[in-house]
């Protein structure tokens, strides 16, 4: 089949119906996304065709075979968009088993339940609407990498298909339950929990109570409606707006701990009995402390914006704990954990891996939430505050993110890299201190003497570039730290504004 391809399309035109857009862009480093809304679209659904022939072409020349799993999230156009994609999976002879409305995990946990070695779950993940895309992968537990992503948009701009036809469809009837089942299997906690379960009104809120409450907890619902307009904010637990509403309705109702989950439910944010929002690197500390004290020698790997205590804290290194800091991203960390044989991984991001016994190796924040829930019920002394107290004080900042073009926002990291690498060599001073230590496997993580870091990368999901500072020192330093690394990246003009700052 030959498509035409057009690189802007505007919607109710004749050029919209009968030509395939796909913006080169939106293949990502690890999964793909792009801007579906009315205004200068980057996909339609011809498009989505395309990316569906694409990816049932790259399943079988890889030799996962032509079996597949597929899911969509609640957006008012995912199921749409997800029907087009399997039209072009059955045209490449895809076997396709739909298991529908589901969350990412879910749709993980069934290449294992229905043993089926690829998936394509159709989601924004926590991308405000307008947005979609899918989050693909031919080889369980893992997500596609870079090299994946650059075959899957190399065949599919050229429109380099092998359309065998041969395809099926088939769908997976209460996969729901069955995902419910094995979530909360064995899970059972003595501890008598008080949970705000708060999922933004996006697909979470189908399966989030309901997991919790089986394991025991008294649940306290909150934005659990489907609702596809996300009437008060975006579900994403990395946003203040979000975390301050689970904080105010835990202070109201004197819950133990307060659990947000993202729009596809692979994320899981946390807030304490107390009203801090813990933001989920502090959350990774505490696991791997509880963690570590049931496994000694435990390895850990974390993303490059999280807190400096995985490699500091007395008690991980009590428990001969080793923590190996890596990129950011669900797929880089999901493999770096299988790779190293680790038992957990985490991100600041919320996204959480634990490796058997806990979890399969991908990412799920329903597995999280029921781990948290598990470490209460093991510290019956504890409240989660005097877990988050417990830990060593450090000043961090949220993830900040400023706007800036996909197609300019590597070429800028290079330059703010390059101008580290620099003042490194040099001994120049930088924040106040010499810099100790420059992390640059995924962006820029400069360290100063006293441990103060501060980290600038390119997001790999939106026109973004991501800065993330923390010192163990003082507020102050953590300020000083923030402007000298805002400074370097104010020389690039194409850098705008933060969505939040501290």
């Amino acid at each position: 089949m030959s498509l035409n391809f057009v690189d802007e399309a505007r919607p109710n035109t004749f050029e919209f119906e009968t030509s395939a857009l796909i913006k080169a862009s939106g293949f990502r480093e690890y999964d793909a996304r792009w801007w579906f809304g009315q205004v200068a679209p980057e996909l339609n659904l011809i498009g989505v065709q395309a990316l569906g022939m694409g990816l049932g072409t790259l399943i079988r020349r890889v030799g996962a075979g032509p079996d597949i799993v597929t899911g969509h999230d609640f957006r008012s156009y995912s199921l749409g968009i997800k029907l087009a994609l399997v039209s072009g999976l059955m045209a490449a002879g895809a076997r396709v088993r739909d298991i529908g409305l589901a969350l990412s995990p879910m749709a993980y946990f069934a290449q294992f339940a229905l043993d089926v070695p690829s998936v394509a779950m159709v989601t924004a993940s926590h991308n405000e609407n307008g947005w979609t895309g899918v989050k693909m992968g031919a080889a369980r537990p893992l997500t596609f990498g870079p090299e994946e992503m650059s075959a899957l948009k190399q065949i599919v701009l050229a429109g380099d298909f092998d359309l065998v036809g041969g395809g099926s469809y088939d769908f997976v009837r209460d996969f729901r339950a069955t995902y419910l089942d094995d979530l909360t299997e064995d899970k059972r906690i003595t501890r008598k929990l008080k949970v705000v379960a708060a999922c933004g009104n996006g697909t979470a809120g189908a399966f989030a109570p309901q997991a919790l409450q089986r394991i025991g907890c008294e649940v306290i619902p909150l934005d659990v409606e489907l609702d596809h307009t996300f009437p008060r904010y975006n579900p994403n637990p990395e946003d203040m707006q979000m975390l301050h509403a689970i904080r105010d309705k835990v202070l109201e109702t004197g819950a133990d701990v307060g659990l947000g989950f993202d729009g596809d439910g692979d994320r899981c944010g946390v807030v304490d009995n107390e009203g801090n929002e813990i933001f989920a690197d502090k959350v990774g500390v505490m696991l791997a402390r509880d963690i570590s004290s049931q496994h000694p020698g435990s390895t850990f790997v974390v993303d490059v914006k999280s807190t400096g205590l995985f490699n500091t804290d007395s008690v991980l290194r009590a428990n001969s704990a080793v923590t190996d800091y890596w990129k950011t991203g669900h797929s880089y960390i999901k493999r770096r954990v299988a790779e190293l044989g680790a038992v957990a991984g985490f991100e600041k991001s919320g996204h959480f891996f634990f490796n058997p016994p806990v979890g399969r190796g991908y990412d799920d924040g329903l597995v999280t939430a029921i781990a948290i829930c598990q470490m209460l019920d093991r510290s019956p002394g504890s409240s989660m505050a005097d877990l988050y107290r417990a830990l060593p004080l450090t000043f961090g900042t949220p993830t900040m993110s400023s706007h800036c073009a996909d197609d300019v926002k590597y070429g800028v990291v290079e330059r703010v890299v390059a101008d580290f690498q620099a003042m490194k060599r040099d001994g120049t001073v930088f924040a106040g201190q010499k810099i100790a230590d420059l992390i640059t496997v995924n962006g820029a993580r400069v360290v100063a003497e006293d441990g103060t870091w501060g980290l600038v990368r390119a997001s790999s999901n939106k026109p973004e570039l991501v800065v993330v500072v923390e010192s163990p020192v003082s507020s102050q330093r953590r300020r000083e730290m923030f402007e000298a690394v805002d400074t370097v990246l104010r020389r690039s003009p194409e850098v705008g504004a933060y969505n939040q700052t501290f």
